[in-house]
């Protein structure tokens, strides 16, 4: 190998390495790829516990003045797909969401967060619930980072209007997908 391509070759390696390790990312330690059963609604024929899941970030860009949370879920058979959860207005130094936040009852939300309305009509989480016999569903859970600590929105706010918010402050952004059929 000529020298020049060895050079190439570790300078590409480590390049690649800084940059993953910088990556913004979302991970779970309730998903597995998978939704569990705890997870699932408690409605519409599904008897879940309708507890949101735990999500931990990390690497998010200096720039971020506050995050938001959001489930959506593109193979519901409405032809717009289904919202089951979104949260915003979230600190910027607030790097995790424990298990069951999603239950505004329970007054678990990081301080100035807000829940607001599902495709189910409610407040807070509202989990999977697809249709008997439908197949896999993904389950789109995005933490985003955002350039405005608020976005100016209440908990009435319909995931629409959200989803356009988040559009125009949105400075990156990171998934994870879980599947889950009844």
């Amino acid at each position: 190998m000529k020298k020049s391509n060895f050079i190439s070759l570790v300078l590409l390696a480590f390049t690649s390495t800084l940059f993953a390790q910088n990556t913004f990312t979302l991970s779970s330690k309730d998903l597995g790829g998978q939704v569990i059963k705890s997870q699932e609604f408690n409605g519409f024929g599904c008897t879940g516990n309708n507890e949101s899941p735990q999500l931990s970030w990390e690497n998010a860009p200096e720039e971020t003045k506050s995050f938001a949370i959001t489930m959506y879920d593109p193979d519901a058979p409405t032809g717009s797909g289904w919202w089951h959860w979104l949260v915003f207005d979230i600190p910027s130094n607030v790097y995790e969401l424990n298990s069951n936040i999603g239950n505004i009852k329970l007054k678990l939300s990081p301080e100035g967060a807000i829940q607001s309305v599902t495709d189910y009509g409610i407040k807070g989480y509202g989990g999977p619930c697809p249709p008997e016999g439908h197949g896999l569903h993904q389950y789109i859970i995005t933490v985003y980072a955002l350039s405005t600590d608020k976005l100016g929105l209440d908990e009435n706010t319909n995931a629409a209007v959200v989803g356009y918010y988040l559009s125009n402050n949105t400075i990156a952004k990171a998934s994870i997908i879980a599947y889950y059929q009844r």
